[in-house]
């Protein structure tokens, strides 16, 4: 049976392996690879993939791929999440959380529909522009984790996450910005 340990370092390195240089075509290829490979995901005892998105004609080509067993229509942040407490082993939000994307109070429905042991994983931008939101994030997930919500299994801190789309993001060294990836595991009972 292969360790908990060995699966974490496999979504690290799949998540960071998104953000490597490339065409936004070559991206969505990428995921779609990714989307193949769900059965391997089930090796590691992940069986239900449901998914949401907040825009109608991307829940359509989710379908279409005919991975998902459940598909809901939801505006992170606007809503909550359509699912019940304590349901799944793994919550994962990729490239949504940012400013003037998704608010950082999304995080306590992350861990909400989270079964108690599960493990949420959370990525943001580390780019001059997202650092107000990054640091409100981070205090989100601390003080979460201050009163025993969860607890931190890693922080992984990516270099060179994706490539600057604005000129003011560029820097002497690079045309890419940082980004982190973070990953939580839900306490089986919280302290308050």
């Amino acid at each position: 049976m292969e360790s908990k340990t060995k699966s974490l370092q496999q979504v690290r390195n799949k998540v960071a392996s998104a953000h490597k240089d490339c065409s936004p075509a070559e991206k969505l290829q990428f995921y779609d690879q990714w989307a193949t490979q769900y059965e391997e995901l089930q090796r590691f005892g992940f069986t239900l993939f449901h998914g949401l998105d907040g825009s109608a004609g991307m829940l359509e080509v989710a379908k279409n791929k005919q991975l998902y067993q459940e598909l809901k229509l939801c505006m992170l942040g606007q809503d909550s999440l359509p699912f019940d407490s304590d349901k799944y082993d793994a919550v994962i939000i990729v490239g949504a959380l940012s400013d003037g994307q998704v608010p950082v109070s999304v995080v306590l429905e992350l861990l909400r529909v989270t079964k108690p042991g599960g493990l949420v994983c959370l990525t943001t931008r580390s780019n001059v522009s997202n650092l107000m939101y990054k640091a409100n994030l981070e205090e989100v997930m601390s003080d979460m984790e201050s009163k025993g919500h969860w607890e931190q299994i890693s922080v992984q801190e990516v270099e060179q996450w994706e490539k600057a789309v604005s000129e003011k993001e560029v820097s002497s060294k690079s045309d890419y910005i940082p980004g982190v990836i973070y990953i939580y595991r839900k306490k089986l009972r919280p302290l308050t």
